[in-house]
């Protein structure tokens, strides 16, 4: 992780005051995001009116996609109090379920729901069994919260 865009640049392309000032507005632009160790891939993010938890899940969509169902339709998919399932997005392939949650706590505070989390998923992950018809619903109803980052 990177705190700026910075990385992107060659040494001395900050020399020039137009690139200086484009850096500036990048870095601006940049939400506070925190790497958790609850679960691999899965950041803390926080907005300026609530945070998130944004997890890009490894397995291959439609078994991730089935895993959250599961969990939906068993009322198992928050992340715990004041907690709310936004959706998701793709990226390169792989899903991103993103919940949304409270502005204040920190992302520290947010390891020990994520942990819990990452252990529903990954028992309902390896259920191989056809979806109930209340799992198929709820699997509806989640392909209809995908969202779009802007």
């Amino acid at each position: 992780m990177h705190d700026g865009f910075e990385f992107w640049l060659d040494e001395d392309a900050g020399d020039d005051p137009n690139v200086a000032a484009s850096l500036e507005r990048a870095n601006a632009s940049i939400y506070p995001t925190v790497r958790l160790a609850a679960a691999r891939a899965a950041y803390w993010c926080q907005v300026p009116e609530k945070s998130h938890i944004r997890w890009v899940l490894p397995e291959e969509e439609d078994r991730a996609l089935d895993a959250l169902a599961r969990l939906s339709a068993a009322g198992e998919l928050p992340l715990g109090e004041g907690t709310k399932f936004a959706g998701m997005f793709r990226a390169h392939g792989l899903l991103v379920p993103v919940w949304d949650l409270p502005h204040d706590p920190p992302a520290e505070d947010w390891e020990a729901p994520v942990a819990a989390f990452a252990k529903r998923y990954g028992d309902a992950v390896v259920v191989n069994e056809p979806l109930t018809p209340a799992e198929r619903r709820a699997r509806q109803g989640l392909l209809g919260r995908q969202i779009t980052l802007r």
